[in-house]
């Protein structure tokens, strides 16, 4: 049988694609359709900024276990610029998904909304309520969100490059 990783690395991708999609949902729905209740609006930052810190946390797990457990390397038979492709793609998708939740936890606190993960854990500020930055940082927030859409399509675009053209089994490793 193909290499498969193992079932904690499966899971990690897994956890952390429902994550990002729950995260983009509400992150849209909060910018482009945002609740003219108050109280609901809040409910919706609040989830989205715990979730956002569930992700960080999940993704710095999945790191430390890369690195004591790396994946088996791809095909030989596949061009070289495909696999860096892929390791470019994954490098810049685990940049991204450290940085989003981090400018987006800085962002609000920049804008005076201390973050309570989940209402029950404060989380300290390191920078504060500073409305001379918040603007920066949730622009940083935006591109990375915009950024991160392109990188899981071109992600998306080598899954259908590996399980349809190439029928190669590099998409087994992670179901």
């Amino acid at each position: 049988m193909p290499y498969r990783y193992p079932a904690t690395a499966r899971w990690f991708h897994w956890i952390t694609v429902a994550l990002v999609i729950v995260l983009g949902g509400l992150g849209v729905w909060m910018t482009s359709f945002e609740p003219k209740d108050a109280a609901f609006k809040d409910l919706l930052y609040d989830v989205h900024e715990s979730t956002g810190v569930a992700l960080l946390g999940i993704v710095a797990l999945r790191l430390l276990r890369r690195l004591a457990n790396p994946p088996a390397p791809l095909p030989s038979r596949l061009p070289r610029a495909v696999r860096f492709a892929a390791r470019t793609n994954h490098a810049l998708m685990y940049a991204v998904l450290l940085v989003q939740p981090t400018t987006g936890f800085l962002a609000a606190n920049a804008w005076g909304y201390p973050l309570t993960w989940v209402g029950l854990v404060p989380i300290p500020s390191p920078i504060g309520h500073d409305e001379a930055i918040a603007p920066y940082l949730s622009a940083v927030h935006w591109w990375g969100a915009l950024l991160l859409l392109g990188l899981v399509a071109l992600h998306m675009a080598g899954v259908a490059y590996h399980g349809v053209t190439r029928r190669d089994g590099v998409v087994r490793r992670m179901i």
